[in-house]
């Protein structure tokens, strides 16, 4: 029976205990399993059979969560990790090695930047950053040491809408996946596989969660990827050592790269979610189409009242008409354009510390996705390590601030605006 995402976002996953009859998800706070006998711990372990180990690779909970987020986004398998950094360095294991690079959007997170042009040089991968909105420039910026395409449904800050379906063609012509960070639309606004990608990654610490209480991430494979097709990805296509010659491709099809983020990403990077952050994720993710549905009419409402206000110099969110993003929408985002922009103000850099430090209803952390509204000046905080360009390129310039509209009164939100930008503006 095909169930609503409504439906599913409350049930995917989430059969009772077996051993109690409990409705909730149980928190399986347990390091090891029992095994049957020695024949059952040696199929395990050489993957002939589907079952729990050791919690640093599987957990009863983490588990529940997994299928749950994959049905969500229409995927073949996930898998949880640590947080969302933990996610991009997880979906990237199998693609890469050494002189291997990414072509990534220049309009990302800024840890995300700094992770893609600093941290990965250590493992001898390199990024090519380009506007995903010249796809001239990334099909340029694509060569024969290319293993992925990276971008955001809806960019972190200003919340532009990327045109998922002719980046993926791109990446489709190369021969090459494309990773999409669904973090800020969540499956709810936007189904990435749907419109072309490979994989998706989230950090689970922000609206699927949504109350702030849990660091996470998750990658969801498509299942769609035919990692044999070329030599590119010996990881999935080639003999395994470690498990005497498996070729995960061949051996598990649709499932081969959830296999593997499994028994190698987990097992040998160890970057494992805690069974008690998967539990509240689960509860989260129960509400979530009821929470993106208030976070959108908030976001709208805000963002047009923010548009007409004499101190605001631009709002950057895509779903007023002024955007240059509007018309992708519809077809990207039908639900809505999330609760994530930023707001240039004509007071510069000075007004934009005064409008943060005069807000007394939203909560100025280095967070997003949160019930709560949040506020933060992305240049001197999240996007701090980045160079002026790449600042700009990015959209957290100085004097930008980004927004994270929550779900209170729409009317509370604004009165809480106006008022400090009456101070920031004075």
């Amino acid at each position: 029976m095909t169930q609503s995402f409504e439906t599913l976002q409350i049930h995917a996953g989430a059969n009772p205990d077996p051993a109690t009859g409990a409705r909730q998800v149980p928190i399986y706070q347990t390091t090891a399993y029992v095994f049957r006998d020695a024949e059952h711990a040696a199929k395990l372990f050489n993957l002939e059979e589907v079952g729990y180990i050791y919690s640093r690779l599987t957990n009863p909970t983490v588990a529940a969560l997994q299928e749950r987020v994959a049905m969500l986004e229409g995927g073949a398998g996930a898998v949880a990790c640590s947080s969302g950094h933990a996610a991009q360095i997880m979906a990237l294991f199998p693609l890469m090695g050494p002189g291997r690079n990414i072509v990534a959007s220049t309009r990302l997170y800024g840890g995300t930047i700094t992770q893609f042009s600093q941290t990965i040089k250590r493992f001898g991968w390199s990024c090519t950053f380009v506007d995903f909105d010249d796809l001239d420039a990334v099909k340029a910026a694509i060569d024969d040491d290319t293993r992925a395409v990276f971008c955001e449904s809806i960019a972190n800050p200003g919340g532009y809408i990327t045109d998922i379906r002719a980046i993926a063609d791109v990446a489709d012509a190369a021969g090459i996946p494309l990773i999409v960070d669904n973090t800020s639309a969540t499956p709810y606004l936007c189904r990435p596989i749907e419109h072309g990608a490979t994989l998706v990654v989230h950090s689970l610490t922000k609206y699927l969660t949504g109350n702030g209480t849990v660091t996470g991430g998750v990658v969801v494979d498509s299942g769609k990827f035919d990692w044999s097709a070329s030599d590119k990805f010996p990881s999935l296509s080639a003999p395994e050592p470690a498990y005497h010659g498996l070729k995960f491709h061949e051996a598990l099809g649709p499932m081969a790269f959830t296999f593997h983020g499994i028994a190698i990403g987990l097992r040998d990077l160890g970057m494992t979610l805690n069974p008690q952050a998967a539990h509240y994720t689960l509860m989260g993710i129960e509400t979530l189409s009821l929470r993106m549905d208030k976070h959108v009419a908030n976001a709208r409402t805000v963002a047009e009242w923010l548009e007409t206000h004499d101190a605001v110099e631009a709002v950057t969110y895509a779903g007023l008409p002024s955007s240059p993003y509007y018309h992708r929408v519809d077809t990207v985002c039908p639900k809505g354009a999330g609760a994530l922009f930023t707001i240039a103000l004509k007071g510069g850099y000075d007004a934009c510390v005064k409008l943060v430090d005069s807000l007394e209803l939203f909560s100025h952390v280095a967070n997003l996705g949160d019930a709560r509204s949040l506020v933060i000046h992305s240049a001197s905080t999240t996007h701090r390590q980045l160079s002026p360009e790449q600042q700009e390129a990015a959209g957290a310039a100085p004097n930008v601030v980004r927004l994270s509209i929550g779900i209170e009164a729409a009317a509370d939100i604004i009165a809480d605006l106006s008022q400090a930008l009456d101070k920031a503006s004075a």
